[in-house]
């Protein structure tokens, strides 16, 4: 029978110190946030994913071509968020909205509010609104709004 001081002993630590990079298509995207505009990418059909997307779901093709969208753009769907939980980022009533940006073809989520849910209507225009401080992510834009 071993002695407890006989026992190997190694401290640790469970951790994931890995941090997930955007690759290079999807960093300019970010980078362009953080400036203020939201790019798309072009397929060579001529189709416009927004957000940027590295791969056409239809022809499987590797996209490269990137352009400017938005920052305005149409709600195709939304949800209505009358009561926002904790883990919300607006924390007054806000609509989860598709939101088809202009010169894109497809439609990005984010967050519609500063509006009343009978404001809201599919073909509502709405236009990004953007975070005081930019992070190179998509909350740099901070929601939407309806243009007036």
């Amino acid at each position: 029978m071993s002695d407890q001081k006989d026992l190997l002993r190694a401290p640790f630590e469970l951790a994931y110190n890995y941090k997930r990079s955007s690759g290079p298509l999807m960093s300019k995207f970010f980078d362009a946030l953080a400036e203020q505009k939201i790019l798309g990418t072009k397929s060579s059909t001529g189709k416009v994913y927004a957000p940027a997307a590295e791969f056409d779901p239809e022809t499987h093709e590797s996209l490269t071509d990137l352009v400017e969208v938005g920052p305005g753009g149409v709600i195709e769907s939304f949800s209505w968020i009358e009561e926002p939980k904790h883990h919300h980022l607006i924390k007054n009533p806000f609509a989860f909205a598709l939101i088809k940006l202009d010169g894109a073809d497809t439609s990005m989520l984010h967050m519609v509010t500063e509006c009343n849910e009978a404001d809201l209507k599919i073909g509502s225009r709405v236009s990004a609104n953007w975070s005081a401080t930019m992070e190179n992510r998509i909350t740099d834009i901070k929601f939407f709004t309806l243009e007036k």
